[in-house]
């Protein structure tokens, strides 16, 4: 079960700062997440703006989303391996639909970056993964 929800937030979230920032509510996490991809991407007003609105939206889905699935763990629910399907398939299609509302938002090179930037941040985050694995195997 925690293999999942770990899964969830990382495959959800754009720019993941939910280890640092769990405390933060959803729109302070989109604040920071925009005010990084700022400086990083050297976004115009325009583009803050849409990306405000798309972050926001995701950051509170997946807020929702891991609070359900704490809820269940603590009750001692196991999701069933269909549940576990439609949750990876639904959590691929919110990000094929992310990527492509960030095509539009993006410049070419300025989505280049992000793209590279994500791909980045994957294999950081399955590393930590597979270093968490190690300690407790």
């Amino acid at each position: 079960m925690k293999k999942l929800i770990v899964t969830i937030v990382l495959v959800i979230s754009s720019l993941s700062f939910a280890q640092e920032n769990s405390k933060l509510s959803p729109q302070q996490q989109t604040e920071l997440q925009v005010k990084k991809m700022t400086l990083d991407l050297d976004l115009d007003t325009k583009q803050q703006n849409e990306l405000k609105t798309i972050l926001l939206e995701q950051n509170k889905k997946r807020a929702t989303k891991i609070a359900e699935l704490k809820d269940k763990k603590k009750q001692g629910v196991k999701l069933s391996v269909d549940e576990k399907f439609d949750l990876k398939s639904k959590m691929l299609d919110d990000k094929i639909e992310h990527k492509a509302r960030m095509k539009k938002i993006l410049k070419p090179e300025q989505f280049q970056k992000w793209e590279k930037h994500q791909e980045n941040r994957k294999k950081n985050d399955q590393k930590k993964s597979k270093q968490k694995r190690q300690k407790k195997g």
